[in-house]
C-alpha cells in the first residue's frame, strides 16, 4: 500500500545516509601529555623593571582624612568670603536701615506665621510705635523670622527691651535686643561671624537677660567652649532622650494605675449594685409573703364571719351553738349521748355540730399554714 502514498509522505519513510567512518583516535584530549609544562610567571620575571628604578609608593587618603580636608577647605573659603563681605559692610550706609537707631528694637525668633499687625498689638503696650520693618527673603519672599520696631520715644524702647524679652507670641518665645549695628562699635552680624555675643549663650540657666548685655567682662570667668562640641551635643541629646523616655514611662504607669483604679471602682460598684439588687429581691419576696399571709388571714376571717352569720340564723338552738365555737374547741353540751334533738337526727342541732367540726378543722389547717409560712 505504501507505493500509493504521495511523494511527500514517502519521503518521511526514506532511509538516512549511512554514518561515515572515522579512524579511531590514539588518545583522548585529557589523556595527552603537554610537551611544555606549566611554569607560571617565572620566565617573565626578567621583563619586570628594576625595583630601584620604580617610583616610591603613594599613600591613599582615608575617609576621615578626606572629610577633615574638605572641612578645612570649607572653613577657609568661608573665612575668605567673610573677609570680603566685611570690607563691603557698612551699617550706616545701609538703605534698609532707616529711622533712629537708639529708638529701634530688634525682635528675633519670631514665628513665621506672625503678621505685622500682631507684632504691633504685642509691642504697643510699651509705647506708641512709629514703624515696623519685617525682614523677608529676597529669593523666596518668605519671612526670615526677625523684625525691627522703631518707637517714637526712646524710653518706650528701653521699657520693651527690659520687659518683652522671652515673651511668647504665636507659640514661640521671641528674643528682644537693641539694634547693635549702628549703636555698638565693632559689632558684626551673625552671618559675618558676630551676633548677640554673650547675651545668648545657651539655655535659660546661662542666658543673660535685660541689664548687663554690653558688659563682656563678666564672661571671662565662664569656661570656654568644649574642644569636642559634637560629643557634648551628642551627650546632651542622649540625656534628653533618656529623660523623655522616663517621662513617657511615668505617664504610661500613671495611665495604667488610673485604669486599674477605674476597673477596681467599677468592680466595687458592680458588687455593691448586685448586693443591693439581692437585698431588694429579698425584700420583695418577704413583702410578697407578708401580703400573701395577710390575704390568707383576711380570707379566713371572712369565712369565719360568714359561717357565724350562717350559724346564727339557723333556728332553735342556733344562737347558743355559736358561743362555744368562739370560746374553744370543746364540743357543745347537747345532753346525754344517744338522744336525738327535737327534730330528729337531721335537726338544726346536728347541723350546727357539723359546722363546728368543719370550723375547728379549718382553724387547725390555717394555723399550720401560718406557722409554716416564713417571715
Amino acid at each position: 500500500m505504501t507505493q500509493f502514498l504521495p511523494p511527500n509522505l514517502l519521503a518521511l519513510f526514506a532511509p538516512r545516509d549511512p554514518i561515515p567512518y572515522l579512524p579511531p583516535l590514539e588518545k583522548l584530549p585529557h589523556e595527552k601529555h603537554h610537551n611544555q609544562p606549566y611554569c607560571g610567571i617565572a620566565p617573565y620575571i626578567r621583563e619586570f623593571e628594576d625595583p630601584r628604578d620604580a617610583p616610591p609608593p603613594t599613600r591613599a587618603e582615608t575617609r576621615e582624612e578626606r572629610m577633615e580636608r574638605k572641612r578645612r577647605e570649607k572653613i577657609e573659603r568661608r573665612q575668605q568670603e567673610v573677609e570680603t563681605e566685611l570690607k563691603m559692610w557698612d551699617p550706616h550706609n545701609d538703605p534698609n536701615a532707616q529711622g533712629d537707631a537708639f529708638k529701634t528694637l530688634f525682635v528675633a525668633r519670631v514665628n513665621y506665621d506672625t503678621t505685622e499687625s500682631k507684632l504691633r498689638r504685642e509691642f504697643e503696650v510699651y509705647g506708641p510705635i512709629k514703624r515696623i520693618h519685617m525682614v523677608y527673603s529676597k529669593r523666596s519672599g518668605k519671612p526670615r523670622g526677625y523684625a525691627f520696631i522703631e518707637y517714637e520715644h526712646e524710653r518706650d524702647m528701653h521699657s520693651a527691651y527690659k520687659h518683652a524679652d522671652g515673651k511668647k507670641i504665636d507659640g514661640r518665645r521671641v528674643l528682644v535686643d537693641v539694634e547693635r549695628g549702628r549703636t555698638v562699635k565693632g559689632w558684626r552680624p551673625r552671618r559675618l561671624g558676630g551676633g548677640l555675643g554673650g547675651t545668648r549663650r545657651g539655655g535659660a540657666d546661662v542666658n543673660i537677660r535685660h541689664s548687663g548685655r554690653d558688659d563682656t567682662s563678666r564672661y571671662d570667668e565662664r569656661p570656654g567652649p568644649s574642644p569636642l562640641p559634637h560629643r557634648d551635643r551628642d551627650r546632651d541629646r542622649e540625656r534628653e532622650r533618656r529623660e523623655r523616655s522616663r517621662e513617657r514611662d511615668k505617664e504610661r504607669e500613671r495611665r495604667r494605675s488610673r485604669s486599674r483604679d477605674r476597673r477596681r471602682r467599677s468592680r466595687s460598684r458592680d458588687k455593691e449594685e448586685r448586693r443591693r439588687s439581692r437585698e431588694r429581691s429579698k425584700d420583695k419576696d418577704r413583702e410578697r409573703k407578708r401580703r400573701s399571709s395577710r390575704s390568707r388571714e383576711r380570707a379566713r376571717r371572712e369565712r369565719e364571719r360568714k359561717e357565724e352569720l350562717r350559724g346564727g340564723g339557723g333556728g332553735g338552738g342556733g344562737g347558743d351553738m355559736a358561743e362555744p365555737s368562739e370560746a374553744g374547741d370543746a364540743p357543745p353540751d347537747d345532753g346525754p349521748p344517744g338522744e336525738l334533738g327535737p327534730d330528729g337526727p337531721d335537726g338544726p342541732e346536728e347541723k350546727g355540730r357539723d359546722r363546728d367540726r368543719e370550723r375547728r378543722r379549718s382553724h387547725r389547717k390555717n394555723g399550720y399554714l401560718m406557722e409554716a409560712a416564713p417571715e
